[in-house]
């Protein structure tokens, strides 16, 4: 089944100088005592989502707060929300950002991560992926297969029910009338009218469950599976094979950096695909946890990530090979 962060946390770059700019779970001072009060990462924070829009990165965590970056991770500013848990997050083409509450609610913010609002959302009853649509609409996907379109902001919202007891756990928009949905069982979903309605296409092999999904356009994608399965297709999803995944991990988050597919997951693992081939991006001193979240820093030659344990850590990709 899925994995809900706020239920708990997850089980759990080549040649060249890799920095690290930021391990903000290195940071002096303990949660409870006057240092770790004022440190704006505390160690009991779980980062589940990054999203970065080129001048803001912004994580999503399991504790009830935002954490925002203007610096690409030097520093961090803590924003509290309450009773939250944002188990995912995306930016929408005017730069703003949209995350999902697993206690049912949207969050949206200002392209500088602030001002952060909520609405109620009454479907899918678990939310698991959101993403914005090309015209600015919000998309929540979730559990007993639904799919939920907003195109106001979440005054209200379009359902599509599936009726089946199914979760669907990635969505993606690939342009402005395209969209792939993906979910247990193997279950593939496209849209080729900007979501109004979703039809079923081949099935993923083997009952696959994704964990993460990534379309480059809409012929090239890949998702990633339990035990560090991964699939690819060449075809928009008509036909679908298995690759390799040198490190073993299962990866928790897909995403491009420099225009090529990345990876990051249990084990503290970070890996690039090189080829055909899912292949492991040293780093220094990793740790060996989930990366619940990750995303790239575009023109920064950097990328980063988070998990369990206040690890923040921005992790630079110069002199990849």
């Amino acid at each position: 089944m899925r994995r809900i962060f706020a239920t708990g946390p997850l089980p759990l770059l080549a040649t060249g100088a890799i920095t690290l700019l930021a391990a903000c779970s290195e940071a002096p001072g303990m949660p409870g005592t006057a240092g770790g009060r004022a440190q704006p990462v505390q160690r009991y924070d779980v980062s589940q989502a990054i999203a970065a829009n080129g001048q803001v990165v912004v994580v999503g965590t399991q504790s009830g707060v935002a954490l925002v970056s203007r610096d690409r991770g030097v520093t961090w500013e803590r924003q509290p929300l309450g009773r939250t848990s944002l188990v995912d997050i995306a930016v929408c083409r005017d730069q703003t950002f949209v995350a999902i509450d697993h206690y049912r609610k949207v969050w949206s913010a200002d392209a500088a991560g602030r001002n952060w609002r909520s609405v109620n959302l009454e479907q899918p009853r678990t939310p698991l992926a959101v993403a914005c649509s090309p015209q600015g609409g919000w998309w929540v996907v979730g559990s007993n297969a639904v799919i939920a379109g907003s195109a106001d902001q979440g005054k209200s919202w379009r359902v599509t029910d599936l009726g089946e007891d199914t979760q669907i756990t990635t969505i993606q928009f690939i342009d402005e009338q395209r969209a792939v949905a993906l979910g247990e069982f193997g279950l593939s979903l496209r849209s080729d009218d900007g979501g109004a309605t979703w039809t079923k296409g081949p099935a993923m092999p083997g009952e696959f469950y994704p964990y993460a999904a990534l379309f480059r356009d809409a012929r090239a994608g890949w998702v990633a599976g339990i035990a560090g399965q991964m699939l690819h297709t060449a075809d928009g999803g008509q036909t679908w094979q298995k690759q390799e995944n040198a490190t073993q991990a299962t990866f928790n988050r897909l995403f491009l950096h420099d225009g090529q597919p990345y990876g990051a997951g249990n084990g503290g693992v970070i890996a690039r695909l090189a080829g055909d081939v899912w292949r492991n991006v040293p780093y220094p001193d990793p740790l060996p946890m989930f990366l619940g979240g990750a995303a790239s820093l575009p023109g920064q030659a950097a990328i980063v990530v988070g998990g369990p344990g206040g690890l923040l850590r921005t992790v630079s990709t110069a002199n990849q090979q």
